[in-house]
């Protein structure tokens, strides 16, 4: 019951009439009144007029006085005033005001004893409405269908009811129906129906509406609110161009018409014409209102126009009344966050006393995507707990992210149940977060269960799934995640075509590089150039990336040249590349140029990232002089502090060169607050490459306290003491990582042939052609000895004999890679093969014998590096 009925007195049982005309009052009637308010009635006659009942019904009701227009009415029946069809639409539109459906039907009970529930059209009319309005459809459409005689003012409310309620095609065959029963439309129907084809499937939406701009043009309807219900129409089903037209062709227009073509552009992603949009519309001197405002902030959002969206706010400040509204409050929070702000945000949201839920949500996002995922956590407990509000999709798809990064909350998939519990688990938005956050906590197998139970997926949908097999190492499932989504041609809620689109290419390209698939990276390259995504700045990046490590550094060169503007990252991918492929001397000399075009353009300043790019690009190459020179001056002539990371970076610097001792000094210097792992992890690699078991010893203790989970730190231990033979030893360590439950991973190689990527793991026998390679390669190491092979049986880990080690040297990943490459590659093809660890001395041999005895070009990329065997030759100079 709302506050109304809980003030006053409940409405009284009325008489019924068969005259609905006829006046009627109490005092004939006692009978059929409440007790609770016969003691109220007058038996004198009455002092007013029905019209001056309705005239006081309707100025309250004017001035948005509902609860006193109740009272009004429930005075005039005390006074035994009979209401009419004059009376009841006025008090409907009452109940409208207040949204209680209980007292609407009271009210409607009165309309049926008083008999003009199938007389008065216009009451049926006031009625349809209200329920509508209330939230009741079902009531209305009851209403709707008793009425014998239906007017134009019928079948408008109607419509308007199941456009309220989102039933668009049942709107529409209303419409049809209307014309069918020869009733004209108006302005008003147009823009129900306008409306209900603007949210149509595109192409039927498109079709049907044109038909409606049609039918309106015969009719000569050139008012300004058909025009700018049309302008809407085109603009939600990608037709601004259309809304455009129609704008400039009439010339009534209203502050309506100016916001609707403002909104429709920023929705569209055309925030640059919405802005210019804006500045005619001030300089035809209308005045911006708070639609107005919260229609071109996210222009300046998207753009990160931090200065014109302060002259926006501060326009806001200066009229009062916008700076109250909360949607103007939700814009101008979104804004300074998008920007980076998110400080002035704050102080928006703390100055807004009316806080909407829209305004949680914006405070909410800002935070989550600034990845201030605490406070984000502290707000929505605050919106829930204090203010008690109930989160929407909309929070949850903000909180879901937050709770997946935020350490303080350990408990991450209870958000889930959360979600379930509020009823918002079906929710598209909400979804799509759940799974990036189960693919973020490895558990993909529930983001693809979320994914498959989906009812209708965006674009996001599709991105976030290949994302979390991404992030989970499911290479092969994202790409055959983009072919089903390319090939299948699957439809949108609104019945376009999903198309991969930059996202989506930023998003497998990097599987295409980890699994050294080139000819699906080309493909996705070809796609990228046909649909004019080359040109963006991420997708180049990711595909000089792609090329870089696919072992084709000339192409990835040719994409960073050819790209029209370059960042930070652009800069850092390529300058990793060189260094990965040994070629130090260019990483440098690429470098140089970068701080030279930074003096131009700040954002492409060296940053960390780029100086750990460098310090491994001389690591490779053996420059251990310019690498220590630009580590002792990145602080003072590029404003980069050293981290811990540059720190490890340098100390494989200096113990790849075989400085270790140097290397070690370096590592007990560096400052008390930095974690360690990764240069004690750094030189114990060096003592296993120069067999420096003291050291050696050294560091694996420091790792072993710090990271006994780790299984690579006790496998390059046991690999230091059984190259020098201490095999009790070496055999202790196995021992115990076995009894800590720590496992090695397998090494596990990959090459790409036709369609398909195959896999081989060391020692597995579970490839189809598996047999096959096992023989040619034993073929194979027999005509390498002839040509001076020796196995270098150090590789092998186990106390057996020489004859055993050489076996299982022959089951090495990447010999099976690459044999299979042979086999089923026509002479002279180039074998690509990446790896996920080191390469071992035996299979850096044997490729280089290979490349020798059966002219292949081989390029192996392995966890650290790429190899290119060429005649015998490797690229790395035999240093790696």
């Amino acid at each position: 019951m709302s506050a109304c009925t809980q003030l006053h007195y409940p409405i009284p049982s009325l008489p019924t009439s068969s005259k609905p005309h006829q006046q009627r009052h109490f005092h004939k009637h006692p009978a059929n009144i409440n007790s609770s308010t016969t003691t109220h009635l007058k038996s004198s006659p009455q002092s007013r007029s029905l019209a001056s009942w309705i005239e006081t019904l309707r100025t309250k009701i004017r001035s948005q006085h509902f609860h006193d227009a109740i009272s009004t009415y429930l005075d005039m029946l005390i006074m035994g005033i009979s209401p009419d069809n004059f009376a009841f639409p006025a008090i409907l539109r009452a109940v409208v005001g207040l949204q209680d459906l209980s007292v609407g039907k009271q009210i409607h009970s009165h309309v049926v004893k008083f008999g003009y529930g199938s007389v008065s059209v216009t009451v049926a009319n006031s009625l349809v409405n209200m329920y509508g309005k209330c939230g009741d459809i079902g009531d209305a459409y009851k209403v709707f269908d008793r009425i014998t005689e239906r007017d134009q003012v019928s079948w408008n409310s109607m419509i308007s009811v199941l456009c309220r309620f989102q039933e668009w095609e049942l709107a529409l065959e209303a419409f049809r129906s209307m014309l069918l029963d020869n009733v004209e439309p108006s302005s008003f129907t147009l823009v129900s129906v306008a409306l209900a084809c603007s949210n149509l499937h595109r192409g039927h939406g498109l079709w049907l509406g044109k038909q409606v701009h049609a039918y309106s043009l015969r009719r000569g309807d050139w008012k300004t609110f058909t025009i700018n219900a049309l302008m809407a129409m085109y603009a939600k089903l990608g037709r601004v161009d259309d809304s455009l037209a129609l704008f400039e062709l009439f010339e009534n227009r209203d502050l309506v018409s100016w916001n609707t073509m403002i909104s429709s552009l920023s929705q569209n992603d055309q925030f640059m014409e919405a802005l210019v949009f804006l500045h005619q519309m001030v300089g035809e001197g209308i005045r911006p209102d708070g639609v107005t405002i919260a229609s071109v902030l996210p222009a300046c959002s998207h753009l990160e126009m931090l200065d014109l969206g302060k002259e926006i706010h501060a326009y806001a400040i200066r009229n009062s009344d916008l700076i109250k509204n909360s949607y103007v409050g939700s814009a101008l929070v979104d804004m300074y966050c998008n920007c980076h702000q998110v400080e002035s945000g704050r102080w928006v949201f703390d100055s807004i006393v009316e806080r909407r839920t829209a305004l949680w949500n914006a405070m909410i996002t800002g935070y989550a995507q600034n990845e201030h995922d605490k406070e984000a956590l502290e707000l929505f407990l605050e919106m829930y707990a204090v203010d008690g509000l109930s989160p929407n999709a909309t929070t949850m798809a903000s909180v879901v992210p937050a709770c997946v990064r935020c350490e303080a909350f350990s408990y991450k998939e209870s958000i889930h149940g959360y979600v379930a519990k509020m009823g918002l688990g079906m929710d598209r938005y909400v979804q799509n977060a759940l799974m990036d956050m189960y693919s973020r906590v490895g558990k993909i197998k529930i983001s693809k269960s979320i994914f498959k139970r989906m009812v209708t997926r965006d674009i996001v949908s599709w991105n976030t799934m290949m994302t979390g097999y991404v992030i989970c190492g499911y290479h092969d499932e994202a790409l055959n995640l983009l072919h089903e989504m390319h090939d299948d041609e699957h439809k949108d809620e609104k019945g376009v075509s999903l198309k991969p689109n930059s996202v989506t290419l930023m998003t497998v390209l990097p599987g295409c590089a980890a699994l050294s698939a080139l000819a699906k990276g080309k493909e996705i390259h070809a796609y990228a150039i046909k649909h004019l995504l080359a040109s963006d700045v991420a997708v180049g990046s990711a595909l000089v990336d792609m090329y870089a490590k696919c072992g084709c550094l000339n192409i990835a060169r040719k994409v960073f040249d050819q790209m029209p503007t370059r960042n930070v990252i652009t800069w850092n991918v390529l300058i990793m590349a060189f260094g990965m492929h040994g070629r130090g001397c260019e990483a440098l000399e690429l470098f140089e140029k970068m701080v030279d075009e930074a003096s131009k353009n700040k954002e492409v300043r060296p940053t960390q990232v780029t100086f750990i790019a460098i310090f491994a690009a001389c690591s490779h190459s053996g420059m251990v002089t310019e690498g220590m020179s630009l580590f002792r001056r990145m602080k003072e002539h590029h404003g980069v502090e050293p981290t811990q990371d540059h720190y490890a970076c340098v100390v494989d610097l200096l113990g790849r060169a075989g400085k270790v001792e140097e290397a070690y000094n370096l590592v007990t210097t560096m400052p008390s607050s930095f974690d360690k792992a990764g240069a004690w992890s750094s030189l114990l690699g060096a003592c296993r490459l120069h067999q420096n078991v003291e050291i050696g010893e050294i560091a694996a203790e420091n790792l072993l306290l710090s990271e006994p989970d780790v299984a690579s730190h006790y496998v390059l231990l046991s690999n230091i003491y059984s190259s020098a033979g201490y095999w009790d030893k070496a055999m202790d360590v196995r021992r115990r990582m076995k009894e800590m439950g720590v496992r090695k991973e397998p090494g596990c190689s990959w090459i790409e042939f036709g369609d398909e990527v195959h896999k081989f793991i060391a020692g597995d026998g579970s490839h189809p052609q598996s047999e096959k390679l096992h023989e040619f390669l034993e073929t194979l190491s027999r005509r390498m000895k002839k040509e001076g092979y020796v196995p270098d049986t150090s590789c092998v880990l186990h106390n057996v004999d020489e004859e055993e080690k050489e076996s299982l040297l022959c089951g090495h990943s990447e010999k099976l890679a690459i044999a299979f490459g042979i086999l089923n590659t026509p002479p002279g093809t180039t074998i690509r093969v990446a790896k996920n660890l080191r390469v071992c001395n035996d299979c850096h041999a044997v490729s280089k014998f290979i490349s020798k005895i059966l002219d292949r070009e081989i390029i192996l990329r392995d966890v650290r590096r790429f190899h290119h065997f060429r005649n015998g030759t490797c690229s790395c100079g035999d240093y790696w």
